[in-house]
């Protein structure tokens, strides 16, 4: 009895660990940072978000058409994912846009990553480039 009261116990531990990490909690749009409300707003105000969500370090607002845009705690974006359609030029540095239209001419950006090392992009071609804080282009691939 002792053996499965303890096997028990352990499983509930394990069950309630894995819910406490998922901590997501969805919020109205009127709650998300002031910065990430405006970029919304300007660059994105013609889609229908579904899920707006919330943890502890950062939000995520996921739209009908399927782009995803993560923001960090204070409202400056994280990600912006467009799978089907193109990130919108205004949101992406203009070094970024030249390089990518020099090397791949027609290309769109579908996905652009920004972290604390720089900038990670995904084209619709497939490629995708990492650029460091320099805008210096430190890996190509597909």
């Amino acid at each position: 009895m002792k053996k499965l009261l303890s096997i028990l116990a352990v499983l509930v531990l394990t069950m309630s660990m894995a819910v406490m990490a998922d901590n997501d909690r969805v919020i109205t749009f009127d709650k998300l940072p002031q910065a990430a409300q405006t970029l919304l707003k300007a660059n994105f105000a013609n889609k229908v978000p579904v899920a707006v969500t919330a943890d502890r370090d950062d939000y995520m607002v996921i739209y009908q058409s399927g782009e995803k845009v993560e923001f960090d705690k204070k409202g400056n974006w994280k990600e912006l994912n467009c799978k089907t359609s193109s990130v919108p030029a205004a949101l992406i540095p203009a070094q970024i846009t030249n390089h990518v239209n020099a090397t791949f001419p027609g290309a769109t950006i579908v996905k652009i990553e920004r972290d604390r090392r720089g900038y990670e992009v995904k084209l619709n071609n497939g490629m995708d480039i990492e650029y460091n804080k320099q805008f210096k282009v430190t890996e190509i691939g597909d």
